[in-house]
């Protein structure tokens, strides 16, 4: 069975199923008479991509390498191949990003009703929902993608469908909205253009090494020559700290939050983002390691700075939407951290962390989300009291901010833990600062959990009511995962550390020995 197509079968699902989305009839009228088929037929795309990903999950063989593999000639002149394939890391990912779209789908359920001053109810759920289906099929065509030349195709084909929904849906501010999605397509563009060069270098490298060929495992085995390597990682690494974001290159990030709709947000910080740490692990050391090693200690630096700049910068933050975008900007200064102190600890928690940070950080969207549906407000200030009015939101609000913050017991606090371990490894120093964002990231979860929570009930939050069943029921799966793999995350990091230990022989560095002091007959130690 592992000859059947597994992997494109999961890509095709919610292509096909961003079209019937699109094109099925979406009603509309005067007192709410909206058709709710396209809202359905996208949440049963989701639903089908998911369970296909966990059959191939629980057909996954943890010490096999890469699997499901599907090669066939593309372009043959350019040594352009169709090849898809999962190893332990890319599994992770392809798990994460069919769990979360359901998730999101029935989250945003009404996020694309409007209702026009006649009393009319537009909804484009068809639109919306389309274009998210269209953006989870080309995550997981990048994610699986075993060819450089069609990873690159799907990473720049996910900014049309992510372009689409910053601009067309969000905020009332339709010129907050357009100036954010041309702000994060420009950024995402010279990213893409930067990592075309290597791109097309990688060619040039491997035509006269005797063959063109674009096939990963290809032009893993040539023999690059130093500088040539170093040139090449560079601009695959622009490209990748661009999109993950990193300091300084980051400045997209907290206007795209606070244009997008929650629903948006998720998808483009935990599934879109992970494609540049995803690239950094299998393109940054799986082709260049002597690269790699070299820009080490910058890229050590810049994650240490994006740690605790992000942090600092959400403290105080009044707008929720914004804030919960800079906490990403901290975090993913971790993940960047953990991949690059090249020892099997960091790089497991970093993968690891990929998975923890989106479920985390799309509970705490979806409930903004929620409470901005309420009281037609993103800002911090606008909100107060709400825990009297809505026990339930506050608690799934608190669980999320709790997993943010690295709660022991919840599973990004197992991931934050292995990539300090992996920092004090590297040097005491690097640890000493990465520890620092974890201080500030309970200053600023809680501060922003107190504001809008405790205290004098705001006025406006008098009317508000409590969540709804399928309000629960969109943040109940991304719950349970948090405290399943906060208490037993074997079952994933079995999956991660075979592929991360590949890798780790790749670039040629191995975890060092612990030292234990020595005690010699007279006591003393040595």
């Amino acid at each position: 069975m592992n000859d059947f197509p597994w992997l494109s079968l999961i890509v095709l699902v919610p292509l096909l199923g961003a079209l019937a989305t699109r094109f099925v009839p979406a009603g509309g009228g005067v007192g709410g008479s909206v058709s709710l088929l396209p809202k359905y037929v996208a949440l049963g795309t989701s639903v089908i991509t998911f369970v296909l990903s966990a059959v191939v999950a629980l057909r996954f063989v943890n010490h096999n390498g890469m699997q499901f593999t599907e090669t066939h000639e593309w372009i043959p002149a350019f040594g352009a191949h169709y090849a898809l394939g999962v190893d332990g890391i890319g599994l992770t990912l392809v798990l994460l990003t069919t769990l979360l779209v359901p998730v999101v789908i029935l989250g945003s359920w009404y996020d694309a009703d409007e209702i026009a001053p006649d009393g009319t109810v537009v909804s484009r759920a068809g639109s919306y929902f389309g274009w998210m289906l269209a953006m989870q099929a080309m995550a997981l065509v990048v994610f699986m993608a075993q060819d450089v030349f069609l990873f690159y195709v799907a990473f720049e084909a996910t900014l049309i469908p992510a372009y689409f929904l910053i601009g067309h849906f969000g905020g009332a501010d339709r010129a907050q909205r357009a100036k954010a999605a041309v702000k994060f397509l420009l950024y995402m563009l010279a990213g893409g253009l930067i990592m075309l060069a290597s791109v097309v270098g990688l060619y040039a490298v491997s035509a006269n090494a005797g063959e063109p060929t674009y096939l990963i495992s290809d032009l893993a085995s040539l023999d690059i020559d130093k500088e040539t390597g170093r040139w090449l990682f560079l601009g695959f690494f622009i490209a990748f700290a661009i999109k993950a974001p990193l300091f300084p290159v980051h400045t997209w990030l907290p206007d795209t939050t606070a244009a997008a709709t929650p629903g948006t947000s998720v998808l483009l910080i935990c599934v879109l983002d992970k494609i540049g740490t995803y690239g950094m692990l299998r393109f940054c050391l799986g082709m260049f390691p002597e690269a790699s090693q070299w820009a080490t200690p910058v890229v050590i630096v810049l994650a240490l700075i994006s740690i605790i700049y992000g942090a600092l910068l959400a403290i105080g933050q009044d707008d929720m939407l914004r804030l919960i975008g800079l906490t990403s900007l901290s975090h993913f200064g971790f993940i960047v951290l953990g991949i690059f102190v090249m020892n099997s600890q960091g790089m497991s928690g970093a993968t690891f962390y990929m998975f923890n940070h989106g479920v985390a950080t799309a509970i705490l969207f979806l409930v903004a989300g929620y409470l901005i549906r309420r009281r037609g407000s993103t800002l911090i200030s606008d909100h107060g009291g709400v825990e009297k009015k809505a026990p339930i939101l506050a608690g799934l609000f608190l669980i999320g901010g709790l997993g943010t913050l690295g709660l022991p017991g919840l599973s990004p606090f197992v991931s934050e833990f292995l990539v300090l371990v992996g920092g004090f490894a590297h040097h005491w120093v690097v640890g000493a600062f990465a520890v620092t964002g974890i201080v500030l990231a309970a200053i600023y979860v809680l501060w922003m959990y107190q504001k809008i929570m405790t205290g004098p009930t705001h006025p406006q939050v008098e009317t508000f009511t409590d969540v709804s069943p399928r309000e629960v029921g969109a943040i109940a799966p991304l719950v349970l995962a948090m405290v399943l793999f906060g208490f037993y995350p074997q079952p994933l990091l079995d999956v991660i550390n075979p592929a991360v230990a590949a890798t780790m022989d790749y670039v040629g560095t191995a975890d060092e020995p612990p030292t234990v002091p020595t005690v010699d007959t007279e006591g003393g130690e040595h």
